[in-house]
């Protein structure tokens, strides 16, 4: 086994040097996007123990009427996905035809989407446990022109 070189064990230093720099800068004024290097606050926070919980959810109406819920098994498309890209189907609800595309893909037969909706189902919770109620609130809403 070869010893280390002065000139190894300085750049060793100097890359484990900035790595602490940067994790110490990053856990005091980074946030989510930075990480590793920043705080992974979805895990290091919690909501008050009597503010609803949401539940956020796709779900489409198609030509029949009927409501079908538009989850990864139906479109290929991860609710964490949507969940990310909330404000910007908010901001241009048409977005939301990608995920009717993606559906119509999976399942050529089925009827045709004519309106695909975001939905936050908020759960009731009172002193940190779920008191079995909820109520549902459309936040986007994409319909099919007719």
């Amino acid at each position: 086994m070869e010893n280390l070189t002065t000139r190894g064990r300085v750049t060793r230093l100097g890359a484990t040097a900035l790595g602490l720099v940067l994790l110490v800068v990053g856990t005091f004024w980074g946030s989510d996007d930075d990480f590793p290097f920043g705080p992974f606050r979805m895990y290091s926070t919690s909501n008050p123990p009597n503010a609803p919980a949401p539940d956020t959810r796709v779900e489409g109406v198609n030509s029949s009427g009927a409501v079908i819920d538009l989850d990864q098994n139906a479109t290929g498309i991860r609710r964490a996905e949507i969940e990310g890209q909330q404000a910007r189907y908010a901001a241009d609800p048409t977005l939301l035809t990608e995920v009717a595309d993606a559906y119509a893909e999976r399942h050529p037969d089925a009827p045709a989407l004519v309106e695909v909706r975001i939905v936050i189902r908020w759960h009731d919770i009172q002193g940190g446990r779920p008191t079995g109620r909820h109520t549902d609130q459309t936040v986007v809403r994409w319909q099919a022109t007719r």
